[in-house]
């Protein structure tokens, strides 16, 4: 699905497919450089993050292993209820691994930082955060992210990952949800 599929929800279009694969290619770049000689286990938070684990890993050119997790501390809101939850936990044990955590974005940091608490109390060799989208004016907790695709301002936005109750997550595009669609 592209932004043109759904304009009448969309009030304008953040980034483009294109940009959106240009960007990942440096962040793999930058990865690659980065854990050169080291083999990169990426840990993806479900649902989200499947987009940019999927691009992100095949434009990597270093050996990597891959698990997944799902935490949650939304509903089908707009807001984070503040509750974290595992909802799926790794069957990897990490102990000893450099540890990638793949996000397709950090809002307000709070599910952020509770992950990163959670997976260090494991034994990683080295834990780092690589995340498609921050919105730096959201961020409530402070979490460290090494690799950053774009600041996003603080708007509810839609595409490559991003969803509004399970929709738009298939939207190549990233873009800002309308507020006609989520009564906002």
């Amino acid at each position: 699905m592209d932004a043109a599929d759904v304009t009448q929800d969309l009030t304008h279009v953040l980034f483009t497919a294109d940009e959106v694969a240009g960007r990942i290619a440096e962040m793999a770049g930058q990865i690659d450089a980065d854990y050169e000689g080291r083999e990169v286990l990426l840990i993806g938070v479900l649902n989200g993050a499947v987009m940019v684990m999927s691009d992100l890993s095949r434009a990597m050119k270093s050996h990597l292993t891959m698990d997944w997790m799902a935490i949650s501390s939304y509903g089908s809101g707009t807001k984070s209820s503040g509750v974290v939850r595992i909802l799926k936990d790794l069957t990897t044990d990490i102990s000893g691994k450099h540890v990638l955590i793949v996000e397709d974005i950090v809002d307000t940091g709070l599910t952020l930082s509770y992950l990163v608490q959670n997976l260090r109390s494991r034994g990683p060799e080295t834990i780092e955060v690589a995340a498609m989208f921050r919105k730096p004016e959201a961020m409530t907790a402070p979490v460290d992210v090494k690799y950053v695709g774009f600041d996003i301002p603080n708007e509810f936005v839609v595409g490559y990952g991003l969803d509004y109750a399970g929709r738009y997550r298939n939207l190549r595009d990233v873009g800002t949800l309308a507020p006609h669609v989520y009564g906002g």
